[in-house]
């Protein structure tokens, strides 16, 4: 089994905000590095699908400004191969 490489950070947080993210993790059992990890995991699939809906919104109103019809898209990204 492989060891993994860490690397050590450090935060400040309010007393308030520290004292519940330790109750998260107890709730959770995880150690304070896993409930970060999944925070993190949690925020990067978040912004990716904030990403994602943006690129849908604006290629839905590309079609209605070009006025192409779903069947039109379908064979231009056909054609398009």
């Amino acid at each position: 089994m492989g060891s993994r490489q860490r690397a050590v950070m450090s935060l400040s947080l309010l007393p308030e905000t520290a004292n519940e993210y330790k109750q998260i993790a107890n709730t959770d059992r995880k150690t304070a590095s896993g409930l970060f990890g999944d925070m993190l995991s949690f925020y990067k699939r978040e912004k990716l699908q904030k990403e994602y809906r943006a690129l849908q919104d604006y290629g839905a109103s590309r079609t209605r400004a070009l006025n192409i019809s779903e069947a039109e898209i379908e064979r231009l990204i056909l054609q398009g191969r």
